[in-house]
């Protein structure tokens, strides 16, 4: 009998701290039962040798070919899941109008589970396509079709933290769609609590049920007092949106004169599990409380520069001591590849530490010390969204999960510019991170399951 389940050998890239990389090359990774690597052996161990040759040969061995590379999967911190719909449209419109004229109308045919089961059995395999092996998803208001949604994650091999979406307030949200009424969307979403854990009983990978109000504008302060009880008594997760725009930050100080944050901190929504979207406008106070407390912010690089109205101080945040991931923010942000967004990141970083506007003196255009690096933007991606969760993901290495992508830099249709036998795996990280398209994602593999390749 195999000690492991699987042994795979080949070089991989990992996180080690937020500023740098790890390059494990031709390594032997040691997969148990449980999906999980129980061991890494480099090439100079004397265990390499003997493992090699008691595997070789054998169909729970697999041999990275060359040209290509392991990378942790991704973790995408903020998705809409019913957005995938209207992915690409709309966006040169104002947030509120934007809400109101194309997505809410669109949630809200997620009543019809044929239709919600079309488009997010699309969405969850289009993401395992782009490499993203967990995902923090918002559904919609309806408990029956937030609750397809994790089955999908589910069998699919996905890992999928799912909300119920918690939107009362008939003042702040269309008759068309809402839910009934207070009482209603907190027994809808304690039902759906439920649902999710018996359903992850039965899931390899995990599934995890989250309490959703969608930001504070869509929820009465019943509710949001409600849903803190309720993430307190299961220790479920808590996502919403915080601080995002000019227009949301106002809203919240008119209505509670104080920011975001310690608005939600007083209705118990940000605790170790909890992720809040966005943050742009998060003050010195804001992000002492944010650290404190073990609140983690998804960052959306690609949306903000649609919706946001400012670039979020990454730089300034980490320093703070919050904790970081990178969401895609579909559909605010069109692309449902981290990839894209890892680049995202980086450019809106030089784009505020350097300043925008050439008609200022060039000291007095940005902010200094704002710049992240692509092995930032990486980690943020990676190690940083399993930190946010508070899962063993995003890393390759002992005692986290075997969720990796496998890049194929020699695509004969798409190769990377990659001309010396020899280059520096320094810089092949790079050309990885600037240059990778789906096509050149050949297999995904969550928990130790493969769960797509091409």
């Amino acid at each position: 009998m195999d000690k492991y389940m699987q042994l795979f050998q080949g070089t991989a890239f990992t996180s080690t701290s937020s500023k740098e990389i790890q390059i494990l090359k031709d390594h032997l990774f040691c997969i148990n039962s449980d999906g999980m690597i129980e061991k890494v052996v480099a090439p100079e161990s004397s265990e390499y040798q003997p493992l090699l040759d008691a595997y070789q040969g054998k169909d729970n061995f697999q041999r990275s070919a060359e040209g290509q590379y392991f990378l942790p999967g991704f973790v995408d911190l903020h998705v809409h899941a019913p957005q995938w719909a209207q992915s690409g449209t709309a966006l040169d419109v104002p947030l509120y109008d934007w809400l109101n004229t194309y997505t809410f109308p669109l949630e809200s045919k997620f009543s019809d589970l044929d239709f919600a089961q079309k488009v997010y059995d699309d969405l969850v395999g289009t993401l395992l396509a782009n490499g993203t092996t967990t995902a923090l998803y918002f559904a919609t208001v309806h408990k029956e079709a937030s609750l397809l949604l994790a089955e999908i994650c589910a069998s699919k091999g996905q890992r999928g933290l799912v909300g119920k979406v918690v939107m009362d307030d008939p003042q702040q949200n269309p008759e068309t769609y809402r839910d009934a009424d207070t009482h209603t969307a907190l027994a809808d979403t304690e039902e759906f609590i439920l649902a999710v854990q018996e359903l992850a009983k039965t899931t390899k990978q995990g599934v995890y049920p989250v309490v959703t109000p969608r930001f504070i504008p869509s929820c009465t302060d019943h509710a949001l007092e409600g849903l803190g009880k309720l993430a307190a008594k299961y220790d479920a997760y808590v996502q919403s949106h915080c601080s995002e725009s000019d227009w949301e930050h106002g809203y919240v100080q008119d209505r509670f004169h104080k920011n975001d944050a310690f608005a939600l901190h007083d209705f118990g929504l940000l605790r170790d599990k909890s992720v809040m979207a966005h943050c742009n406008f998060l003050n010195d106070e804001d992000a002492a409380l944010f650290a404190e407390t073990g609140t983690a912010v998804a960052h959306c690089p690609i949306s903000n520069a649609y919706f946001a109205n400012s670039v979020i101080p990454v730089a300034h945040l980490h320093a703070k001591g919050v904790e970081i991931g990178l969401g895609s923010d579909i559909s605010g942000g069109f692309s449902p590849s981290l990839f894209d967004n890892i680049k995202q990141a980086v450019i809106s970083s030089r784009m505020l530490e350097d300043g925008v506007n050439a008609s200022l003196p060039a000291e007095d255009r940005g902010v200094p010390g704002s710049r992240i690096t692509i092995h930032e933007a990486f980690y943020l991606a990676t190690a940083g969204g399993g930190e946010s969760l508070s899962l063993p993901i995003g890393r390759i290495q002992e005692n986290y999960a075997w969720d990796v992508q496998i890049i194929d830099t020699r695509l004969p249709s798409a190769k990377l510019p990659i001309f010396n036998e020899n280059e520096d795996l320094n810089d092949v990280f790079q050309k990885i991170m600037y240059l990778t398209r789906p096509e050149h994602i050949r297999e995904v593999w969550v928990q130790g399951e493969k769960v797509h390749s091409r």
